[in-house]
């Protein structure tokens, strides 16, 4: 029989995993699919008490009734304090910590011009700083493990056919992306593996358009608004057009559990989840054989794992 340590990473094998953001859309649908698979899961969400209780009563009653092992765990990802906590919360109850998802996220609709630098600074912050602050937080604790996984839930835009008007949201998930790219090969030598998981538009299952935030400043708002009502008003639709009827966003969360079901060393770097076909899976691994090319050239080939040099 195998050491702990050795049974956390086997392929197959349950771990302790925490996902981010996960009181709706993939984040929630990725609890449940995790647990399913037979991993202790841990759904980082806000305000457990207050905004968020009925998402956590609705978990428990599904951990309940499939008898699976799902927990809910207060998480803001705006605040380091809390990521620490929660971490500190999950380590309490599994006794280790396998596997974050950063799924946390917040979109936006609207011209470009018209967010304040706040606004678009407050992206950022949940969109790229808040993994910086998970990470900080959960890393120490993987590093002394000897292993471990980061999920990072990506964006079919940051290298596809994209719309305007979504612009500091795209810009926020391009700088996440290179972010989880530049920790991959950071990484790799402790033993710790880095999956982009890469959804394209899911004009349903998500709260995605519902939840996305508009910009302040009204008055150039309505600039736009005059001259691109047909974009601004039907983007939805648009993108829903090329996306097949059968498309689920539960693929998402079949697809990062797949990925955290590999053996250590074989997972690939980006997995495409990408129903309407925008082309980022095509960008995608040009730009990344070019990555594994360089790495190669200057010598580094020791920081590409067998699943992310193809």
């Amino acid at each position: 029989m195998g050491t702990a340590e050795e049974s956390a990473t086997a392929p197959g094998a349950s771990q302790a995993i925490l996902v981010t953001g996960a009181s709706s859309g993939f984040g929630a649908l990725t609890v449940r699919a995790l647990a399913r698979a037979g991993h202790t899961v841990f759904a980082g969400m806000r305000q457990t008490a207050t905004r968020n209780a009925a998402a956590v009563a609705d978990l428990a009653w599904y951990a309940e009734k499939h008898g699976v092992a799902a927990h809910a765990v207060d998480l803001d990802v705006t605040s380091q304090r809390s990521a620490d906590e929660a971490v500190g919360r999950v380590l309490d109850r599994a006794g280790r910590l396998d596997t974050v998802v950063h799924n946390a996220g917040h979109m936006s609709l609207g011209a470009a011009e018209a967010f304040t630098p706040d606004q678009i600074g407050d992206l950022h912050d949940v969109n790229v700083l808040g993994t910086q602050r998970v990470n900080r937080a959960a890393l120490p604790h993987m590093r002394d493990a000897g292993s471990g996984l980061l999920v990072w839930v990506g964006s079919s835009s940051t290298r596809g056919g994209c719309p305007p008007f979504l612009g500091p949201y795209f810009a926020a998930k391009a700088a996440m992306d290179a972010l989880a790219v530049s920790y991959a090969g950071e990484l790799v030598r402790f033993g710790i593996d880095t999956a982009i998981v890469v959804p394209g538009a899911f004009p349903s299952g998500t709260n995605h358009f519902v939840h996305a935030g508009a910009p302040e400043d009204t008055d150039r708002a309505a600039v736009y608004q005059d001259r691109y009502t047909d974009v601004l008003d039907g983007l939805g639709d648009r993108l829903a057009a090329i996306v097949p009827e059968d498309a689920d966003a539960s693929e998402v969360a079949d697809a990062i559990t797949r990925v955290v079901g590999m053996a250590p060393g074989t997972r690939p770097l980006r997995t495409h989840v990408d129903p309407g076909r925008d082309g980022s899976e095509v960008v995608s691994a040009v730009a990344d054989r070019v990555r594994a090319d360089f790495l190669r050239r200057v010598g580094l080939a020791d920081l590409l794992t067998r699943g992310s040099s193809l």
